[in-house]
């Protein structure tokens, strides 16, 4: 089932680009990965499946639902983290959640308490003594706290510690087996790598790539990195090498082709030092802003 649909989905700020024909079918039950640069239309399309911005043309929906139309049944759904978080200052954390938890026909006292435990938040310190970090954590406990169908979150690892943002993760991938939809939209694309089971890359408002997180990492490339003595001639670099570079005696490259004719191809050189392994996701991603 198509939790998060969009067809042709535009968005322009007057004659600024915000999207363009963004299509998204995000099925129940995965971590989807919204990946793009700050500016490349991610806020823009969580904006607009929330109903805070009306499209320029293009259709959006959830649970079957017109994200325009039927966005007051759809909230009741819906755990959102929006990139940056605001509150009453001089609210106490438990009365700040209290009051989000009264929009939802749900009793959510004990999942308050146990995500605040989890997230080392203190429930009984005002927001206006909380650090970025524990702002942020008030924000994930307050999307979370009425256990949503579909969580949204924009950014959302912002001001977390390391340790922090893998009991975070790990929280993520509890509310996938409890049968959640995530849709988690970053720059950083080392959290992606670990979370999500597919993801979509945008660029300038446009999707480029949607695909498996095994597919983008298995299709793609061989990274390449060796050191020679010699001058490589022309005839050594080929079609199937992406993100050539050659520094100081040191070559490096993406590979994509047969790996018995590349290292046929090797053996004819004379090399000091060679390594290959898996390119990490930011190095596929530079590789599709590249190619785009």
């Amino acid at each position: 089932m198509g939790i998060i649909e969009t067809k042709k989905l535009t968005k322009y700020y007057g004659k600024a680009r915000g999207i363009v024909s963004v299509d998204l079918d995000i099925q129940e039950g995965e971590i989807f990965g919204f990946i793009g640069p700050n500016g490349a239309g991610k806020s823009t399309t969580i904006r607009l499946l929330l109903s805070l911005i009306k499209p320029t043309s293009g259709s959006s929906t959830i649970f079957g639902l017109d994200c325009q139309k039927d966005y007051r049944k759809i909230h009741e759904e819906i755990g959102y983290l929006p990139s940056e978080v605001f509150y009453y200052d001089n609210m106490k954390v438990k009365d700040l959640l209290a009051y989000s938890a009264s929009f939802y026909r749900k009793d959510c006292r004990a999942k308050i308490i146990e995500l605040a435990k989890r997230m080392d938040l203190d429930l009984n310190k005002k927001i206006d003594d909380l650090s970025y970090g524990n702002k942020k954590k008030v924000g994930i406990v307050q999307g979370l706290l009425h256990s949503p169908k579909l969580i949204i979150l924009d950014e959302p690892t912002g001001g977390l510690d390391p340790l922090m943002q893998q009991t975070f993760f790990d929280i993520l991938k509890e509310e996938k087996e409890r049968g959640a939809t995530v849709l988690f939209s970053s720059h950083i694309l080392s959290e992606v790598q670990k979370l999500c089971d597919r993801v979509a890359i945008i660029k300038e408002g446009k999707i480029i790539r949607i695909d498996t997180m095994s597919s983008l990492k298995e299709n793609l490339y061989l990274k390449v990195m060796m050191e020679t003595p010699q001058i490589l001639p022309e005839s050594f670099r080929n079609s199937n090498m992406n993100n050539y570079k050659v520094v100081d005696g040191q070559v490096s490259f993406l590979y994509n082709g047969n790996v018995n004719e590349l290292l046929h191809q090797l053996s004819q050189l004379n090399l000091t030092r060679i390594s290959m392994s898996e390119p990490d996701l930011e190095e596929i991603f530079m590789h599709y802003y590249e190619k785009e």
